[in-house]
């Protein structure tokens, strides 16, 4: 496969696992509320990643990016949630937030130069 030699997607299965490390420090009572909403945003990123790559062609691969940036959106929403209750400290969500940062410009930038691609051809 492919999409696996991809730096971006490898960033996003990154990111998915340090959200699941999170994860297991929330509450019980947050195991299908809060926790698995961040669970399948996570997971919605690298997979939409792959998806859209394997696909073959751009604009089908721009639009998987744009699902992958809306759920990279709610894994920042939802960290944010997760430290405002109390079940994470700053601290812990560091590497998440730099992840995120990185995904989010990485994402941008891809979307950018396939759409200049289309644009050319």
């Amino acid at each position: 496969m492919e999409f696996k030699n991809l730096i971006i997607w490898q960033k996003a299965v990154e990111l998915a696992e340090s959200v699941y490390s999170l994860i297991h420090k929330f509450p019980s009572f947050e195991t299908f509320g809060l926790g698995n909403q961040l669970r399948k945003a996570s997971v919605s990123i690298p997979s939409n990643i792959a998806e859209g790559s394997a696909r073959g062609h751009a604009k089908e691969y721009i639009q998987f990016l744009y699902q992958s940036r809306g759920s990279l959106a709610e894994v920042i929403t939802q960290v944010e949630l997760a430290m405002k209750f109390g079940y994470a400290e700053a601290s812990e969500t560091l590497k998440i937030d730099a992840l995120c940062v990185e995904l989010s410009k990485m994402i941008n930038l891809t979307i950018t130069s396939l759409k200049s691609k289309l644009v050319r051809s």
